[in-house]
């Protein structure tokens, strides 16, 4: 029997990402890349020469002498955890074909609960806004309408329940039926007007 092709492709191994992200400058120079592809470029003047300092990870600019910081706006903003640290909680959260419990990050890092939950959520925030930044782009889209939560009890059942969120599901589908990508996304109501916001 023939191995199902999207069950079976390729991951990124754990060695891979040890030696790619295993280190803190490692880290600091992707971030480096990732938020300057053609080169530094001072976000107040933009001026393209800055200085390297060892005793801080700033990058002074050489003109307007302002220090820019490689994690300034992103997810590890004013984080006091190393770098090494959020990527590896990347990796785990995004390589595992299973949500990871914030109780199992805890114990793999050595971080407190609290923390491990925070910084679960804020990547899977920006997962999301990535996400929803990209429309689906297919030629199939299949539509379906869901309620999250009915926490309250008042005797009603089914749709009518109160306290429960109407949701929308969208699934893009290849010619062959197969799913592409999947949006959910939170609505007023259930009504055209509502869908099309």
């Amino acid at each position: 029997m023939a191995k199902n092709t999207v069950q079976f492709q390729q991951g990124f191994s754990l060695q891979e990402f040890i030696s790619q992200y295993g280190s803190e400058g490692q880290c600091h120079q992707v971030l480096f890349q990732w938020r300057w592809p053609d080169g530094f470029k001072c976000p107040k003047c933009d001026h393209v020469r800055y200085c390297s300092l060892k005793s801080t990870k700033l990058l002074p600019c050489n003109r307007c002498r302002s220090q820019i910081s490689v994690t300034a706006g992103t997810i590890f903003d004013s984080t006091k955890l190393p770098l090494t640290t959020w990527f590896l909680v990347i990796y785990l959260v995004t390589q595992s074909k299973v949500s990871v419990s914030a109780l199992s990050m805890k114990r793999t890092l050595g971080v407190s609960y609290n923390t491990a939950l925070l910084m679960k959520h804020k990547i899977q925030q920006v997962m999301k806004e990535r996400d929803d930044s990209k429309p689906i782009a297919s030629s199939v889209i299949q539509l379906d309408d869901a309620y999250w939560g009915g926490k309250k009890r008042d005797g009603r059942r089914g749709r009518g329940t109160t306290g429960k969120l109407p949701f929308v599901a969208a699934v893009s589908t290849d010619d062959q039926g197969h799913p592409i990508e999947m949006r959910f996304s939170q609505v007023r109501s259930f009504s055209k007007d509502a869908i099309i916001e």
